[in-house]
């Protein structure tokens, strides 16, 4: 063998030529490895993502008298929804969602309220006393739909957790979601925005061309 004598060690340029090939066999393995690994998260992202509706009207939930209900039946619509509470600050917010729901409807516009507890517990009532404080005190003729847990917590409701994929969860009671005809989410306005709001209002109009 043709090399160099190095201590106890020999250096030839065919050993040299054979630790090359193999350090090279090793990098096309390693790297085919990581393209491997790549696509199998890829595949696995897609896979996840594939699980999830891609419109809000592919969800389904439950109606404040305990029946199942396929948001589907609003597919085509421009929805506002809305996390509600009876004793809230902004409860008389009602009054003023159901004079857009009142005056909107026949324009293909429609109101999805969801009661929830989750801030100071403001909604403490059960689904019957839901019901009636607000056909009571402000003639709510709008969908309502059971209690919900809208927060990024154990029970979580699918209809949030899907609302929460925006970015935008809510803050406090009557936090809106304007949803377009095509099930996606156009804007989030925070509870301080009133049902009146020119923002909210042209936003709505806007969705409802």
């Amino acid at each position: 063998m043709r090399g160099t004598h190095v201590g106890t060690m020999w250096i030839g340029s065919e050993r040299i030529g054979r630790v090359a090939q193999v350090a090279v066999f090793a990098a096309i393995a390693a790297i085919a490895a990581i393209g491997l690994g790549r696509a199998v998260v890829i595949a696995s992202d897609d896979a996840k993502g594939a699980a999830v509706p891609q419109s809000f009207y592919d969800l389904n939930t439950t109606k404040l008298s305990g029946e199942p209900a396929a948001l589907k039946e609003y597919q085509g619509k421009v929805a506002l929804v809305v996390n509600t509470a009876s004793k809230c600050g902004y409860t008389p917010q009602y009054k003023g969602l159901q004079s857009l729901y009142t005056e909107l409807a026949p324009r293909g516009f429609v109101i999805l309220g969801f009661p929830s507890n989750d801030f100071g517990g403001q909604e403490p009532g059960t689904a019957e006393e839901i019901k009636t404080f607000c056909e009571l005190n402000y003639k709510v003729t709008f969908p309502m739909f059971s209690k919900v847990v809208t927060q990024a917590t154990e029970g979580q409701s699918p209809i949030y957790a899907w609302l929460g994929r925006s970015g935008d969860l809510p803050k406090w009671n009557f936090s809106k979601y304007l949803i377009g005809r095509d099930g996606k989410i156009v804007a989030f306005f925070p509870s301080k925005v009133a049902p009146d709001a020119p923002e909210l209002r042209q936003a709505i109009e806007q969705a409802l061309k």
